[in-house]
């Protein structure tokens, strides 16, 4: 139906909205006042929706522990500066909180954080801050003890990179040496042990290191104790239990866990970001959009 300018002027004198904001809202709603009131009422959840397009891959990693589990969760903002932000970190830290009450990143978007769902509450805080955000991973670590380690803090317990290591036993300085290993460990761990490597990584090593040594025009049998030694060389590099302890290189994790009196039962290791491809403009370009409205 047609929207008249004394149907929009009315709205906007019952709501205080703008003259564009009203007129959608009565066209989205068939020129019904109440209904239009309403849309009105949920227009940060539409502003919400609009920045959903934006890439989000700054924001921060959070770790919390009680007792025996500890859960580390990953929101993500378009920019540092947010991330900066103590109204984001605060909504940050209550997210990870409310993450040890539940066991994946599905059941955290439903969760109760004061009241509302978490997905609510991120929703809320796009609206309110003007950038999109999202929660985007959360994992989780059970052991007698879990530690934890934040690289680059920006905020107690939340950062760049976030580290939770599972013990057998309560040996915290141990532990968190070990978080700290698998913040900086360069190659990055894969794994806790082989056991635990997905195949399809292995085997396409398997398969470089054949054809490396095919190249080398080397009899059969030595190529095939070429590929042994390199294999296990890349397994130790890539798996925590198997790696040279940054604390202690004469030595492996492994190694050093049993002389500190406990077994690793599990880690993880969460950056900000990692995976996320950023879409990247210049800055005439990024402000000629914004002039084009």
């Amino acid at each position: 139906m047609a929207i008249t300018a004394a149907q929009v002027k009315e709205l906007r004198e019952m709501t205080g909205a703008g003259m564009m904001d009203a007129k959608k809202a009565l066209t989205e709603t068939d020129g019904d006042m109440e209904a239009a009131i309403d849309w009105l009422r949920t227009k940060g959840l539409a502003k919400a929706a609009k920045k959903s397009g934006r890439t989000a891959a700054e924001g921060l990693v959070a770790v919390a522990v009680e007792g025996g589990k500890g859960v580390v969760v990953e929101v993500n903002s378009e920019t540092d500066f947010v991330a900066k932000n103590a109204e984001f970190q605060d909504m940050v830290s209550g997210i990870a909180n409310a993450a040890l009450g539940v066991s994946n990143v599905e059941e955290l978007a439903a969760a109760d954080m004061g009241g509302k769902a978490v997905s609510e509450v991120i929703t809320d805080k796009i609206a309110t801050i003007g950038e999109n955000m999202s929660l985007r991973r959360m994992e989780t670590v059970e052991g007698a003890s879990v530690v934890s380690y934040v690289h680059n803090a920006a905020a107690p317990g939340m950062g760049k990179i976030g580290v939770l290591v599972a013990l057998s036993g309560d040996n915290e300085a141990f532990g968190k040496q070990v978080a700290m290993h698998v913040a900086a460990a360069d190659p990055r761990p894969q794994a806790l042990n082989v056991e635990a490597l997905d195949p399809a990584v292995v085997e396409k090593e398997r398969q470089i290191q054949i054809d490396i040594a095919r190249e080398s025009g080397k009899p059969e049998q030595v190529i095939e104790k070429m590929i042994e030694g390199r294999m296990k060389k890349f397994l130790a590099e890539i798996t925590l239990l198997n790696q040279a302890f940054v604390v202690d290189p004469d030595n492996t994790v492994e190694a050093a866990a049993r002389a500190a009196g406990v077994e690793i039962l599990g880690y993880v290791r969460l950056e900000v970001g990692e995976g996320i491809e950023k879409k990247e403009e210049d800055f005439a370009a990024e402000v000629a959009k914004a002039a084009q409205g």
